[in-house]
């Protein structure tokens, strides 16, 4: 009997400390994830001037006015063209570098080391050195383009090439970063089944789609889950580069909350604008997990 209760005391003295050691995240979650997701909430059904205490109800009215918002669709039609070269760039391109320095080769570390160092580079910084690149009277891209014959392009004060700069560019700064999930992804694989194949005459290519593609199905689903992400929350790069513009062309989702809430100060549709945001993201990939996710079994 003596036993049992002096286990059960310490058991209960073990709680308490895991109670008290899980203390300081819950404090943070409630403060500072919690708490904003439901005030957010809240402000979408409210009209609020952040320079005003008050906050009068309306109801359904800032997400009437989002559903005729030509500005807000037209941002989110900019992000889906943002992620039509962003996601092949980072789904292919990234598990290609993650293949080339998985292999046997020469300054293998010092290649990881180059292909991670844009990630680690300020977006702000980035966004400012591809200003130069992509100046049209005096940027390098113009200059050697024009070694080639090719006329000189607008880039960044382009409508309709705008956007797809400002893609390339987070491609090239973020491509090292998923090569990196990819390597461990692959490193993660089992060499023997790479010997086993090998015994049974399977080829590379073979060993690849048989072996490396469906025992990597998790590492994918994180890459395409988490580009997708990135891609809806593009900020720095349009607003460094182009504020929105140019006529819209480069304005995205999380610029055009900006904007809406301490440009203009509307803080109840700017509310309404990240809320709406974030059932789009996960919707998606909601989507995104059932479509590549399935069982794998080794």
């Amino acid at each position: 009997m003596g036993t049992r209760l002096k286990n059960l005391f310490e058991e209960v003295r073990e709680s308490k400390i895991s109670y008290v050691l899980l203390l300081p995240y819950v404090v943070y979650f409630l403060v500072f994830l919690a708490y904003p997701l439901l005030f957010a909430f809240y402000l979408t059904f409210h009209e609020w001037v952040i320079i005003t205490p008050e906050k009068p109800f309306v109801g359904l009215d800032n997400y009437i006015k989002l559903l005729h918002d030509e500005v807000f669709w037209a941002s989110m039609k900019n992000v889906l063209v943002y992620l039509s070269i962003n996601l092949p760039a980072q789904m292919i391109l990234s598990l290609a570098l993650a293949l080339l320095v998985n292999q046997q080769i020469r300054f293998r570390g010092f290649f990881r080391s180059v292909f991670f160092m844009p990630t680690v580079v300020s977006g702000v910084v980035v966004s400012t050195v591809f200003l130069w690149l992509y100046s049209p009277q005096f940027g390098l891209l113009n200059y050697y383009l024009g070694m080639i014959g090719i006329p000189p392009q607008r880039w960044i004060t382009s409508i309709d090439q705008a956007m797809p700069s400002i893609a390339i560019m987070s491609s090239w700064r973020q491509v090292g970063y998923f090569a990196v999930i990819y390597l461990a992804g692959l490193q993660a694989i089992p060499p023997v089944l790479y010997k086993a194949s090998s015994v049974d005459g399977a080829n590379t290519w073979q060993q690849f789609w048989h072996i490396t593609f469906p025992l990597l199905n998790p590492t994918i689903l994180l890459v395409l889950m988490v580009s997708t992400i990135w891609g809806f929350l593009v900020f720095t790069e349009p607003f460094v580069m182009t504020e929105g513009g140019p006529l819209y062309a480069t304005t995205t989702p999380t610029l055009y909350l900006y904007f809406e809430a301490f440009r203009y100060l509307r803080m109840g549709y700017a509310a309404t604008v990240g809320v709406v945001l974030g059932l789009f993201i996960l919707i998606i990939n909601i989507v995104e997990k059932k479509w590549v996710e399935r069982e794998i079994s080794y």
